[in-house]
């Protein structure tokens, strides 16, 4: 787990305005050097290469942009919009983390801002012949950059917000983040064995929200601090109110500063995030099924469709071995293979228990994921396909249907259902 203010740097550099700055600092940047190279270039060398245009282009540079620019955010919008109603809201933060959404608005604006600047710089006569040299070619750069970000963009739309292109892109992101929990199933501390201390001292949550991230690291430098373990209460994707524990330490004294220095490390935020909570995935991949499979939507080969995406993230899971822990003094909860099995299928199971072509595949992904890692997913697979079939027959599946059901049921001819 990376530390809590490395974390905070890289959400930072995900934003746009760290490449609109960028080219802000290219116009000045650019400034500067024709400051210090201007008097080694050869005389005559503007006329040469046509750097009295250079105004001209900037002129066209800086007002063309501003059009892109905002043509591209209504496109964008729209995108964020269409994939909020058609799939599901918690889908639009992907969409709007989208690294080529975000360089090529950063790149229309940052060019807008570099040939205003440039402008300045002119009227402002910073420039000479030779500084023009230098201001033309790095226009050519930017141009450059436009065009190729122009390119980018029109290929981006062809997909950009399409239910194919939101589910790939939840799915990659549940993928991503299920594969490093289980490279880490215990976030580098020593796995939860037994109980929670039920005496020692107890850490309050520091507002109310969903957990995001937890710094280990920060938790392990705590308990040394205070002689003893600290056992962690929740993972990342759990609601937790303001004040009620979050952490137990066993053992040892822990002073105000270490107390708030263990508070902060669990990180708290309004809405869940899927690049550390592999449960929050897999959720949204479902509630997108549970809406095809509503009477409004009436879209079950989404729901088809969801469910293989489905086995194909929980197929990543293995049985995890205790590792050598980072943080010894940190006892952290496991991940549960059954809990994932109930956010992934139940909702599907519910919604479409009158489909029969739903029912057929989901005990087929049931099957298939006991295969994959029966000491997590057995139980909880048994549980689940006798729930669908119960859900399937109390929405009065035709006979014909049920038989066809029964046909697939992944523990037929087992003591199962």
């Amino acid at each position: 787990m990376t530390s809590r203010p490395l974390w905070w740097l890289l959400l930072k550099l995900h934003k746009a305005w760290v490449r609109i700055v960028a080219f802000a600092g290219l116009a000045l940047l650019t400034a500067v050097m024709a400051q210090l190279l201007g008097p080694l270039l050869p005389g005559g060398l503007h006329a040469t290469v046509g750097a009295d245009a250079v105004e001209d282009i900037l002129s066209i540079v800086s007002s063309s942009m501003l059009v892109v620019t905002t043509f591209s955010l209504s496109v964008a919008v729209s995108a964020f919009a269409a994939a909020a109603s058609s799939a599901t809201p918690r889908a639009t933060a992907l969409l709007q983390e989208d690294p080529t959404t975000q360089n090529v608005l950063a790149t229309f604006i940052g060019a807008f801002l570099f040939g205003l600047l440039g402008l300045i710089g002119l009227k402002a006569q910073l420039y000479d012949d030779a500084g023009r040299v230098i201001l033309y070619f790095a226009t050519l750069v930017v141009v450059v950059l436009v065009v190729a970000a122009l390119i980018r963009w029109i290929d981006h739309l062809m997909s950009f917000g399409r239910m194919a292109d939101t589910l790939s892109r939840i799915e990659r992101a549940a993928t991503r983040s299920l594969k490093a929990r289980l490279e880490n199933p215990w976030l580098g501390g020593r796995p939860r064995q037994g109980e929670v201390p039920t005496s020692g001292v107890r850490i309050g949550a520091h507002t109310t929200g969903y957990v995001q991230r937890i710094d280990t690291a920060a938790l392990q430098d705590a308990a040394a601090a205070a002689g003893g373990q600290l056992h962690l209460l929740c993972l990342p994707g759990d609601f937790v109110i303001e004040g009620a524990p979050v952490l137990i330490l066993d053992g040892g004294s822990l002073p105000d500063e270490n107390r708030e220095a263990a508070c902060k490390a669990v990180s708290i935020g309004d809405t869940r995030t899927f690049s550390h909570d592999p449960r929050f995935g897999v959720i949204v991949l479902s509630e997108i099924a549970s809406r095809a499979l509503s009477p409004a939507v009436n879209d079950p080969g989404t729901a088809i469709d969801v469910l293989g995406r489905l086995v194909r993230v929980l197929s990543l899971w293995r049985t995890p071995m205790a590792p050598d822990p980072t943080f010894p003094d940190v006892v952290v909860p496991a991940l549960s293979g059954a809990e994932m099995i109930e956010d992934a299928f139940r909702p599907i199971a519910r919604d479409g228990a009158g489909v029969v072509e739903v029912q057929i595949r989901l005990q087929k992904s049931l099957q298939a994921l006991q295969q994959v890692a029966p000491a997590a997913f057995s139980e909880a697979s048994i549980r689940m396909s006798a729930y669908a079939l119960d859900a399937a027959e109390a929405a009065g599946m035709l006979p014909a249907d049920l038989a066809a059901v029964h046909s697939v049921l992944p523990f037929a001819g087992t003591d199962g259902p």
